[in-house]
């Protein structure tokens, strides 16, 4: 029995087209990798240009993977989110409300340093970017619901003093702290555990 030909090769298999998708897919890494590094390095605000110097790739290559800087702001979003997401999420520890919220400030200062230069790069930028304003918005709402999560219903009724809490607790106490007051990891912790400790004292137990 005579065998119909074979079908002639799709382009798309072709080692030459396997090796243009490897090298795209490595320039893309490389893309991502020189935006960590230079934001976590303390450059907040990197050109595309300088972005392209340190991936070693050419500009335009820079916006073939990233439609605009937005779009590059993004994938760093998720990857550095994916780092801290789950500590975030744990359950805090202790024997009532009061201790959760001291087991809770423990763990946003590891969240909050190992985020900083990427949220300062951000928010730098999110007046000029509808989608770092709503990312900002987002985590905002995340901060607080997290809180809320833990708080009896007694302390939630009490909005002044509940917000009071959200401000200790937040990200931008924190940058406040490190990064415009220039204080060192632990002298901002116990900043902010003194500040947490004496705003509880203003509750009960039982609240």
């Amino acid at each position: 029995m005579t065998l119909p030909p074979k079908s002639p090769a799709r382009s798309g298999d072709t080692p030459l087209a396997d090796g243009r998708r490897e090298r795209s897919r490595s320039s893309r890494t490389k893309i991502v990798a020189a935006m960590l590094d230079l934001v976590g390095g303390g450059d907040f605000s990197p050109s595309a240009a300088r972005v392209a110097e340190v991936a070693g790739v050419g500009l335009r290559s820079v916006f073939r993977h990233f439609e605009d800087m937005d779009a590059l702001y993004r994938e760093i979003g998720e990857i550095v989110e994916a780092r801290v997401l789950p500590i975030i999420l744990q359950m805090p520890k202790g024997n009532g409300w009061k201790q959760k919220m001291a087991d809770m400030a423990k763990r946003r200062a590891q969240v909050y340093e190992t985020i900083l230069p990427f949220r300062i790069s951000a928010e730098l930028k999110r007046f000029q970017s509808p989608y770092l304003m709503q990312d900002y918005r987002r985590m905002l709402r995340l901060e607080g619901e997290t809180i809320d999560a833990h708080l009896p219903d007694g302390v939630k009724a009490d909005r002044t003093g509940s917000q009071g809490l959200k401000v200790i607790l937040s990200f931008q106490t924190w940058r406040l702290l490190r990064h415009d007051m220039e204080l060192p990891v632990d002298a901002a912790r116990a900043a902010v555990s003194r500040m947490l400790g004496d705003a509880l004292e203003q509750f009960s137990d039982a609240d």
